[in-house]
Formats: C-alpha cells, sequence, structure tokens
C-alpha cells in the first residue's frame, strides 16, 4: 500500500504536469461519474491528504482519488504510449495539450464539490506532511485508545494521516517496542508517543523527495535501508537477531526480538 511519502510525490508530479492548465479531454471511467464533461475546465491544483489526493478544478470541484493497495497516477508525454496495465484497469484520464495522466486502479474516484472535500478526507487525522501537521494532537488521539496494539493505532488514519505498513513497522523497532505492544503499556506513553509521532513526520519528509527510495537507517547500501520491513529471518541490523515476521490486522509485520519487548503472536510465522 502507498505511504504517505509517495502519496505526496504523485501529488506534485501531477501538479506539475496539470496545474493551471484547462483540461483538453476527461475521461471518468466508473459508473457513477462516466457522463460527467470536465473538458475545459482549468487543474487550480493537486494536493495531498494522507493517502488521498485532490485534484481541484475550475469551478469549484475536486477529483477525489485514494490508491488503495496498489493504485496509480502515471504521467505521458503528446503520442507517447500509455503503459501501467490492460486498459481494463483505467479508472481516469485527465489530458492538457501537453500531458495526460492516466489513473489505474484506482479503488476510490470520485467528483464532488470543493467546499465538500471534508466529507471524503474529514475524518482524518493531522497530515504528516500537510500544513496541519500537529504532533501533540497525534500523540493524542494514538492514546486515546490505550489497549489497542500500537500497530494497529499507527496504521489508523484518523490518529495521524500518512503512515503505511512499512513505517508501522519502522517506527515499532525505533520505539523498542513490537507491533502488539498496548499503546498504554508503552514505557511512560505520554513521552513516547509525542516521539513516535515526531519520529514518523521525520522518516516521511526525509523521504519525500527521493523518487521512490524508501530509508530509515541511514544507509545506502542495497538491503540495509530498513531497520526490519522484508527482513524476515535475515539478522538485525542492529544486534544480529533474525528477524521475525507475521500477520497483523492481515498485514505482514516485522519485527526483531532482540530489540523489540512486548508481546508476539501465540503463531508468530516466520
Amino acid at each position: 500500500m502507498p505511504e504517505g511519502d509517495s502519496v505526496h510525490r504523485a501529488a506534485a508530479r501531477l501538479h506539475a504536469a496539470l496545474a493551471g492548465k484547462p483540461l483538453t479531454h476527461a475521461d471518468l471511467r466508473v459508473p457513477r461519474f462516466a457522463t460527467a464533461d470536465l473538458t475545459g475546465r482549468t487543474t487550480l491544483g493537486v494536493t495531498p491528504r494522507g493517502k488521498h489526493l485532490l485534484a481541484r478544478l475550475e469551478g469549484g470541484l475536486t477529483l477525489h482519488s485514494h490508491l488503495g493497495m496498489d493504485g496509480t497516477w502515471n504521467l505521458f508525454g503528446p503520442g507517447e504510449k500509455w503503459r501501467g496495465g490492460p486498459a481494463f484497469e483505467i479508472r481516469a484520464v485527465l489530458a492538457t495539450a501537453d500531458a495526460t495522466a492516466v489513473g489505474y486502479r484506482l479503488p476510490v474516484l470520485e467528483l464532488l464539490r470543493t467546499a465538500d472535500e471534508a466529507r471524503a478526507v474529514g475524518h482524518l487525522g493531522p497530515d504528516l506532511l500537510g500544513p496541519d501537521w500537529d504532533q501533540t494532537r497525534a500523540a493524542a488521539n494514538l492514546l486515546a485508545d490505550p489497549g489497542r496494539p500500537l500497530g494497529e493505532a499507527l496504521l489508523d488514519q484518523r490518529n495521524l494521516a500518512g503512515i503505511g505498513n512499512i513505517y508501522k513497522c519502522e517506527l515499532c523497532f525505533l520505539a523498542q517496542v513490537t507491533p502488539w505492544t498496548p499503546v498504554g503499556a508503552l514505557p511512560d506513553p505520554e513521552t513516547t508517543l509525542p516521539r513516535v509521532a515526531a519520529a514518523a513526520q521525520r522518516l516521511l519528509a526525509a523521504n519525500a523527495g527521493h523518487g521512490g527510495s524508501r530509508n530509515t537507517t541511514g544507509i545506502r547500501r542495497p538491503g540495509r535501508e530498513l531497520f526490519v520491513y522484508g527482513r524476515a529471518r535475515r539478522p538485525c541490523l542492529r544486534c544480529g537477531t533474525p528477524v521475525r515476521e507475521a500477520p497483523q490486522d492481515g498485514r505482514p509485520t516485522y519485527w526483531c526480538p532482540g530489540c523489540q519487548s512486548g508481546p508476539v503472536p501465540d503463531h508468530p510465522g516466520r
């Protein structure tokens, strides 16, 4: 699933290609909006909100999309062959005289009034890469349900918007607790959770400009960019203990038994 930094990059690319230019062609391939005619409207801007993308159009309209597990917006020049999947996976096409944006496999695509954007994204917590970022409020949101496992709380976009499964695992490693540790059982949660929120914002901001390369260790060598994610049965970069993997809420979750304390599943997987 795309994380907040990759959605931020996608918004920047779309904004650079579309903003300030009238649409010469628009095709929304979802039944509810298939007849919507956006041709001639100027794209005012494309902005991310957590893992959501908001393309604001002239006339008070917003095209709201979410990338889900494997959705993507690809950009093509005039006459360039579209690549990104078969034609039946295309959900949206937005074209100007200079570029064409094609949305593949978008599980959420809706056209709404810009004044009603809160209906789509108003439930989200502070955006880790947005102007509304508020570390104190994010930490308070996480602590609001002290019995909830930290990994689940970090993925809940209502608490703070932008964390995906990779950062969930890496943040739990940095906090030295397993993802199944209840929020209220953290060592001094009132102090720890603001540090976790600050680390989340720092990591996403540091990776937002790196073109898809994600790094939490500071090591740029292949295979050593992340502390635990994707490293099942490989030695921990800190202590050498083999990293373990087990599902949490249906997602593969990684932790180091040597560096992270706290509960683990009864059947801990690999």
